[in-house]
Order: structure tokens, then sequence, then C-alpha cells
């Protein structure tokens, strides 16, 4: 693990290791070919397709950053860092072909990464702080998978955001003309609404941006070493097409990941309610953010292929058309996962045609070894 700016992780027996962890699974024959999922901060030590692939004969490792299980301080230029010594980990120990696989949050994660390894561009993360990823050790990978993904953090969560919150320290006081949750306006929601209901979100993004620059310059000014503030930020789970099918229309079921909308909105352990002023900018502001998937997927040059759960009740179809549409070759494929959830919990059958695609567009691209 390449050290950071400063102290991001809570854990003293994490930064005295100065490692990141994963697991590999191994194939019963020799593979010379590595399948890596990862995700900014999942535990994804266990995760679902590791047995599958193996069985298939393919190596997998699931791949964990720094920050596992606890975002709250999380920079994705580090995250970067991370999968480049597991990549370079695995390239010593002899995988001739290693295909990065993005799951969920993963997704913009892994479109930034190749992007960075095949011609680095960023110097320095938004707040102004190491890394400088154009003098990293990033090697580059022969694969992408987007699986059950969205195109980056900071783009989810601006969608995500709730506007109808007229006080960052107060949730429950409420602009019912913004509130997706009031039946005067939804669901079903007009063109007018959700045009509004979009702009108010952009804005509140900004606002919050523009708070967390003057904290910093503040800090800046301040003598002594302390770089840095924990803040909240309430209601991070209200996107419209959580109670509205008709928009982004797929076989999903209203509600989230976490449960009924309303109350994921507000709970704890939902999405980004804990953050730093320099994560927020590095991981969740939507003009700051470094980790923008389209647009480094533009950048790169390897065979993709892009699979989503028509039933995913987190990452929509046109987040998969996104990233599928910014690929800049010919050499992409899209697949629908039909009826699968956003983890394909309960579907077993679902997860072994998941692992039988990866697998067969391994073969077909000569990824196979």
């Amino acid at each position: 693990m390449a050290a950071g700016a400063g102290i991001d992780i809570y854990s003293g027996v994490a930064r005295m290791a100065g490692k990141v962890w994963a697991s590999l699974h191994r194939a019963e024959r020799p593979s010379r070919t590595a399948v890596v999922v990862v995700h900014p901060s999942s535990n994804f030590l266990g995760h679902y397709l590791l047995g599958p692939l193996a069985e298939r004969g393919v190596d997998a490792v699931g791949l964990n950053t720094r920050y596992i299980g606890n975002d709250s301080a999380l920079i994705m230029e580090n995250c970067v860092l991370d999968i480049g010594s597991a990549i370079g980990f695995l390239r010593e120990r002899g995988y001739e072909r290693i295909v990065l696989a993005g799951n969920s949050g993963g997704g913009g994660l892994t479109a930034f990464y190749q992007s960075q390894a095949e011609s680095p561009t960023v110097r320095a993360t938004p707040a102004g702080d190491p890394p400088d990823l154009t003098k990293a050790v990033l090697p580059p990978v022969d694969g992408l998978v987007s699986l059950m993904a969205h195109p980056g953090r900071a783009l989810v969560y601006t969608e995500w955001l709730d506007p109808a919150i007229v006080d960052e320290h107060d949730p429950l006081k409420r602009d019912p003309g913004l509130d997706m949750f009031d039946p005067r306006n939804g669901p079903p929601y007009s063109a007018e609404f959700i045009e509004r209901y979009r702009a108010g979100q952009l804005a509140r993004a900004r606002r919050i941006a523009g708070r967390v620059r003057s904290r910093l310059a503040e800090l800046d000014e301040r003598p002594g070493e302390l770089r840095d503030l924990p803040f909240v930020v309430h209601g991070t789970v209200a996107d419209p097409r959580f109670l509205d099918m008709a928009l982004d229309a797929s076989d999903r079921t209203p509600g989230t990941l976490w449960g009924p909308v309303e109350t994921a909105n507000l709970m704890p352990a939902s999405l980004g309610h804990h953050t730093s002023l320099r994560s927020w900018l590095s991981q969740w502001s939507v003009d700051d953010s470094n980790c923008d998937g389209p647009l480094h997927l533009a950048r790169t040059s390897v065979p993709a292929l892009v699979m989503y759960g028509t039933a995913d009740q987190v990452c929509f179809p046109s987040h998969a058309r996104s990233m599928y549409d910014a690929v800049p070759h010919d050499d992409k494929r899209l697949v629908p996962v039909e009826g699968g959830n956003h983890y394909l919990q309960g579907q077993p059958e679902l997860v072994a045609r998941v692992a039988d695609t990866l697998v067969g567009w391994l073969e077909a691209k000569g990824l196979r070894g």
C-alpha cells in the first residue's frame, strides 16, 4: 500500500501493516489469467463470483482498498494506487492476463484506474494533495468488466441527493415543492418536477462543495497540522427512480438496497452520510471528483464487457448504457442479466449465468489462459 497524504485510516494495525488485502480463489488447474473484482470500500473478500469463476478454471481475486468498510475519509486517487499495488503483485507472480471487474461503485473506479494506467493525467487530488498518478506505478490490465455498476460515486451521489433539505443541520426541514416523498408531487412524477428536482440536487451539491472549499481555505490559514474535518450530509438516497418505475424503466420493484426509500434516505448506514472535507471533493463532488467513469472509459483501449441486472434497484439501465457508449472502440459488449438484482442475492442461477458469460467472453477475447 502506497502511503497517503495523511492519516485517513482509523485502524493503527492497518496503517502499520502497510498492505491492502485480497482473497485469491484458485482454479483446479494452473491459471495464467486472474479476474480482479474491486469496489472503493465494500468488502469483496467473499464476493459471490470468486468461487464460480475458479470452478470454471479462472483464478479470481476479491480485492479491497485501504478503505474497506469505511469511506468517510476515502480518497479515490489512493484507491487507484491500491489497485496498482495489487495488479503489480499479480504480474510479479506470473499472471499473464489480468482483467479488472468493477462491481457497483467499482465501475467508475476501474475505468479511472485503466485510464491512468494507459495515459496518466491526474497530478493531485481535487484538494491539491498527493498522489501524483503520473508518477505512480500503475500496470495496465488486459480487459475491463463493468458489473451492475454505475458511472462513478460523485455522479450517482448527485442523482441520489435530496434537494428538499433546506437546513444541512436539520433534515426534517424540507421544501415541499422539491420533496419526492410529498404525494402531491408523485409518483408518478411529471417531467417538469423531474427537471426542477435534478436542478435542485445539483444546486445543493454545489452549495456543499462551496462550503467545503471555504472550510479548507480556513484550515490552510490556521497554524498547526490540522488539514481536514469531518461533517455529516443528510438525505443521500432520494432518486425519484426508486419510486417511479417509469423513469429509466426496468424490471425492478420500488425501494432501495437498504429498504423503504424514505427511511433509507436518512438512516445512518446508507450512502455517504459521513465524510471529510477532502474526501468530499475526491469522492462525492460532481464538479471536482476525478472518478468519472464514462470520461475515463473514453481513454481506454482494452476490451470491455458491461453487464447489468434488469431488476437492479441501485444501478439503472442508463448507467450501463453510459458506460458502454463511452468505450471508444468496437471491442465491447453490453449484456442485460434478465431479472438480476444488484448483488444477485438469492439468485444462484443468475450467478452461474454471469460467471458463464464472463468466462465465455474471456475465451472469445483470448484472455483466458
